[in-house]
């Protein structure tokens, strides 16, 4: 069977795209979508990707309203966790350290829900 080889993309509304994608730029490194031929897209580390449908009534996400969030692989989440905090956005650390790493939530701007994982 032909399988897919990775995410190609993540796409979603937004109410300001560009403020949106200035945002995920500055504070966790995603480069915004090329506008010419000789810039690069945000280029991923190889590593796991989890691709898990919930329960539509799950409360993991936050708000009912919303649909999806992405997990970011992290290198370093103290790191991470405390250059966010210093550009003043709310990081919830959670402090258990499970079998397949350790986690944090955030926010964008917009309110779409963001965990950050430490791999083991």
């Amino acid at each position: 069977m032909e399988k897919v080889t990775g995410i190609g993309g993540v796409f979603f509304r937004a109410k300001d795209p560009e403020a949106l994608s200035s945002w995920y730029y500055e504070h966790l490194g995603v480069n915004p979508v090329p506008t010419r031929h000789d810039q690069l897209p945000w280029i991923q580390e190889e590593g796991p990707t989890v691709f898990s449908p919930f329960e539509h009534t799950t409360e993991y996400f936050g708000e009912k309203t919303q649909t999806w969030m992405i997990n970011f692989r992290v290198s370093d989440l103290s790191k991470m966790v405390q250059q966010l905090k210093t550009a003043g956005i709310e990081v919830l650390l959670d402090e258990e350290e499970y079998p397949q790493g350790k986690f944090a939530r955030l926010h964008d701007p917009e309110g779409n829900p963001i965990e950050l994982w430490e791999p083991k």
